[in-house]
């Protein structure tokens, strides 16, 4: 076997493994269109040469509606315009586009029938295999005294024991925008460590900022990495500094652009339009709030499932539970053995994005657990594998619960709803009195 054959096989095996557990855990949801396909949509509105959706939205969830006039958001609770108000008021997708743009040439074909979910469950399967490459590369370039055993574990972990897996099966917007940044942000790690590869980080890490803006964050990993190089005697800092900012200037420019024409603002992606009954909570505070904070805090650290006396005997919260209670084993990375630059880059870079997360103005609403987290998650694995803590019986044990936990979700999230709280307000995060 040639030796490229034998450095890809085990990435293709876990990228098939992986597609296939997600393609067979999302079953049905594969034979048609999702419910919320708003790149496709957002596909087609190109493909016909427009930037809007016309006046009446696809749908009445998380569609984004502009005033041209007022160059606000349209009146509430309106989903439909006619007459002068079909030119007034105009439908769009303001989810950053680059899912959209990796739908075009199937839309193309297939039109608004195209399954989406169908092909972001097969590409699901891409970051699991792309978290072990940098495992690996972290194992062979002697910064992770960890096993091939040890990585596959980890790999595994990301794959079926965190919220990436209830995520990868889901096929609907919201979570479309987390597999393709999930991607884009492990490529994004392999080539920022010793800021080795620039322009490759640059251009990962600014696509996975078409998807999740908020992975712009990120940034600062690569910045610390390049004046750790610097220091060692390993090159122009300027110079990797202008490589790494030239690709994600030139996409952000980009979806700048974009934003222009729609909205007229290049900063604004269509957010603070959406036909949402929260929508006034947004004009009170904005998109991004310490208002927010006291909630989403309560959700990540201390959201549980609670349980009732009768059949289903366990209820979730719409909020989700609490990340260390979903995948555990993320714990191994607050206490490395060592602290070095490289660790102190990634949390700042992790510790960054979270807090961008946290100041939202919801929690994530509606999922199984903190699906935001996946901004940031691959960043966790990674620190979990440098922290030089032992991966004993405790581990394991903790590994097999977060893998129950998350086939639980995954199975069970958006399908079976008697185990999940029916409260639509999003004001029930614990069990009520």
């Amino acid at each position: 076997m040639a030796f490229w054959e034998r450095r890809w096989a085990l990435p293709f095996t876990i990228f098939v493994l992986c597609a296939g557990v997600y393609c067979a855990t999302a079953a049905g949801r594969l034979t048609q269109p999702s419910a919320n396909n708003h790149y496709v949509h957002l596909a087609r509105a190109w493909l016909d040469g427009r930037l809007d959706l016309g006046p009446v939205a696809p749908g009445t969830n998380d569609w984004a509606c502009f005033d041209t006039v007022n160059r606000g958001p349209c009146p509430p609770g309106r989903y439909a315009f006619s007459g002068s108000d079909a030119e007034r008021y105009r439908w769009y997708v303001s989810f950053p586009p680059l899912p959209a743009v990796l739908l075009v040439p199937v839309v193309a074909i297939f039109g608004l029938s195209t399954l989406d979910t169908l092909l972001w469950v097969l590409l699901a399967g891409l970051a699991p295999a792309l978290l072990f490459i940098v495992l690996r590369f972290l194992r062979e370039s002697h910064r992770a005294e960890r096993t091939e055993r040890e990585n596959l574990l980890l790999t595994g972990l990301f794959a079926v024991g965190s919220v990436y897996y209830f995520v990868a099966v889901q096929g609907t917007v919201w979570f479309a925008a987390h597999v393709v940044a999930s991607i884009f942000i492990c490529l994004y790690l392999l080539y920022a460590f010793g800021a080795r590869r620039p322009t490759a980080a640059g251009l990962a890490l600014g696509l996975a900022f078409l998807c999740r803006p908020a992975t712009l964050l990120l940034a600062m990993f690569f910045v610390i990495e390049a004046f750790r190089a610097e220091r060692r005697g390993r090159g122009d800092l300027i110079r990797r500094l202008v490589l790494f900012g030239l690709p994600l200037g030139v996409l952000g420019m980009l979806a700048m652009g974009h934003n222009l024409a729609r909205f007229g603002d290049p900063f604004e992606f269509g957010h603070r339009f959406l036909q949402v009954r929260w929508r006034s909570r947004i004009e009170a505070w904005g998109l991004f709030s310490a208002h927010y904070l006291p909630r989403n805090l309560a959700v990540f650290f201390l959201s549980l499932p609670w349980w009732v006396g009768q059949s289903p005997f366990v209820r979730i919260s719409r909020h989700g539970l609490a990340l260390w209670f979903t995948t555990p084993n993320l714990l191994w990375s607050i206490w490395p053995k060592k602290l070095d630059l490289t660790i102190a880059g990634l949390w700042l870079a992790a510790l960054s994005t979270a807090i961008c997360t946290l100041l939202y103005q919801n929690t994530g609403w509606v999922q199984f657990g903190p699906r935001f987290a996946l901004d940031y998650l691959p960043v966790l694995f990674l620190l979990v594998a440098l922290s030089r803590r032992s991966f004993g019986r405790v581990f394991w044990a903790c590994a097999v619960f977060a893998v129950v936990v998350n086939t639980f979700g995954a199975a069970t999230f958006n399908r079976h709803h008697q185990f999940y709280d029916d409260d639509p307000t999003q004001r029930v995060i614990f069990q009520p009195d």
